[in-house]
């Protein structure tokens, strides 16, 4: 499979955790509030949800890189080093959408305020609890 394809599938990927993470915010209060929404409290969502934020915040506190976006960027020099086009329309506009320039230590402070309300969330809406087995 050529390199620029794997990149473009590895942004798409990146994009569709940007998605879960942002967006799963957003179900949990309206799941909770506005509509009844039982799966925004199960526990693999909730789970999966902050470990997630956690996560990033923890990369970026740590000025390092998201794993997906130096994949990507690495499979985008092989694809330039094979003479393959660098990316797709597709992915020239999700790169437009999921990366901003700003200094590693704003993004952290971002994310940081974004975990907060996903823990306030968690406390206000607690996820179920796993079933006994």
């Amino acid at each position: 499979m050529p390199f620029a394809l794997l990149a473009d599938l590895v942004l798409i990927v990146h994009f569709a955790v940007v998605i879960m993470v942002v967006g799963g915010l957003g179900a949990i209060v309206i799941g909770n509030t506005v509509a009844t929404w039982p799966w925004v409290n199960r526990w693999w969502f909730r789970g999966s949800h902050g470990l997630a934020i956690l996560t990033i915040v923890a990369q970026a506190w740590l000025d390092k890189l998201c794993p997906l976006t130096v994949f990507e960027y690495w499979l985008r020099a092989q694809a330039r080093v094979q003479g393959e086009a660098p990316a797709s329309f597709i992915a020239y506009w999700l790169h437009r959408l999921l990366y901003v320039e700003a200094p590693l230590w704003a993004l952290a402070m971002i994310y940081s305020g974004f975990a907060a309300l996903v823990a306030l969330a968690w406390w206000r809406f607690p996820p179920d609890r796993p079933s006994q087995r």
